[in-house]
């Protein structure tokens, strides 16, 4: 840099070589305002500081929101009223502390279809993600392929490697899987390959009684039932169904007769 140069020709270059973007765009302003307001140096410094760690933090709970792929849900808007039996305290510790995500333990959510437990699987994660946490969300028949073709192309140990990179794999509706060999002895190979690694938050239709519906034959079925529940807090969900109320409400707004 030319020794003639001035610091206002120089801190900006500067900024750029230091890859602190968000202060090169305020740093002017915030200049005349810690001119016009007498701020010390310290308060100058602590504000551009600030600015930058602020717009990292946004910048990167909107990558991990986009790489995430969750439905657009918050705990803010969950109507828990509506879940007589769902025990708040525990959502919202859940939500709030990613011990569990370190210790590896499981969350497993159940409930009749229509009560909400994507929607609370997805706010759930959501703050997660806003705690630092890396998240996949993906429905069990999604996973279920992606993981056929893996072991089609002789990948499966790869792509099971690669999801060990999120600290929580959200997996929606694991009833709507298939009962066949070839697609729950997959389910299960990557519950065994995360247990007691990786957490995993399990949403169903299927009370555990059922999972034999689910699973090829009754050992896998207790095999992954054994290792979900060892370190695992289990939600059930009761009440009418979310989507049933909306068209009911809606019906009436309309001045239908609902069906008795």
């Amino acid at each position: 840099m030319s020794p003639q140069a001035t610091a206002s020709d120089t801190l900006p270059l500067l900024l750029k070589e230091l890859k602190l973007g968000s202060i090169l765009q305020v740093w002017q302003s915030q200049e005349q305002q810690a001119i016009s307001q007498q701020w010390s140096y310290t308060q100058f410094l602590l504000t551009l500081c600030e600015y930058e760690s602020t717009q990292r933090y946004q910048l990167r709970v909107q990558r991990a929101l986009k790489e995430a792929q969750l439905p657009l849900k918050s705990l803010s808007n969950f109507d828990f009223q509506r879940c007589p039996t769902l025990h708040q305290p525990t959502v919202i510790s859940l939500a709030q502390d990613t011990g569990w995500l370190k210790r590896g333990e499981n969350l497993l959510s159940f409930g009749p279809s229509g009560v909400g437990k994507t929607p609370l699987a997805a706010a759930i994660a959501r703050s997660l993600i806003e705690l630092g946490a890396k998240v996949k969300f993906i429905t069990a028949t999604a996973l279920v392929q992606l993981l056929q073709q893996a072991k089609a192309q002789f990948q499966l140990q790869a792509l099971l490697l690669r999801l060990d990179k999120y600290h929580l794999l959200v997996v929606d509706d694991i009833g709507y899987v298939k009962k066949s060999e070839s697609e729950t002895s997959l389910l299960f190979e990557l519950i065994s390959h995360r247990y007691e690694r990786k957490s995993l938050l399990i949403t169903s239709n299927h009370p555990f009684s059922t999972w034999d519906e689910i699973f090829a034959d009754s050992t896998m079925t207790v095999a992954a039932v054994d290792r979900l529940v060892h370190h695992a807090v289990i939600l059930e969900i009761q009440g009418e169904s979310f989507r049933k109320q909306a068209a009911v409400q809606q019906s009436s707004s309309r001045g239908f007769k609902q069906p008795k």
